[in-house]
């Protein structure tokens, strides 16, 4: 068995194969390996004795599970009203370019950026707004957010 999924079932017999705790044990696995692989989904289906289906159903019902492998850092972009007219669109598209995605690629080849869109990040007065990790950056541009990156990948590979 995997790493990945000897970490899963250790999860999942953390609590107790109960099904009442799947959402709690997507969530855990996902926070320990950054998604939930169709390998994982199919152990929590088997441990907890629920069908397949049932499992990826809730994986994919709630935004927050990813069913793809995430970069090390999560950039998200907000599409919101306040952030659209403000002009976030270029910001996304420059940092598309930047990271070399595909139209369906979120993440980077090298593992290190994945990149997605919000529909509102909560703080319109500051738009355009995108996040990483977590973090706020305000009044963004698409130069700005390459300088961001640019600061990443430097810190990254030890400069």
């Amino acid at each position: 068995m995997k790493e990945e999924l000897l970490l899963a079932d250790k999860i999942i017999e953390s609590f107790g194969c109960q099904r009442s705790e799947l959402i709690a044990i997507m969530q855990e696995i996902q926070d320990k390996n950054k998604y939930l692989s169709e390998d994982a989904l199919q152990l929590i289906a088997e441990k907890l004795n629920m069908s397949v289906a049932k499992v990826y159903s809730v994986a994919t019902f709630y935004e927050n599970f990813s069913l793809e492998a995430k970069g090390k850092h999560n950039i998200k972009v907000c599409t919101g009203t306040a952030c659209h007219v403000r002009k976030s669109q270029p910001i996304y598209d420059a940092i598309h370019k930047y990271l070399e995605l595909t139209d369906t690629q979120k993440t980077s080849k090298d593992g290190l950026f994945t990149l997605e869109t919000v529909a509102c990040l909560g703080a319109c007065g500051l738009a355009p707004v995108m996040t990483i990790d977590g973090e706020v950056h305000a009044k963004m541009t698409p130069e700005t957010a390459l300088v961001l990156l640019e600061k990443i990948r430097k810190e990254e590979a030890g400069e």
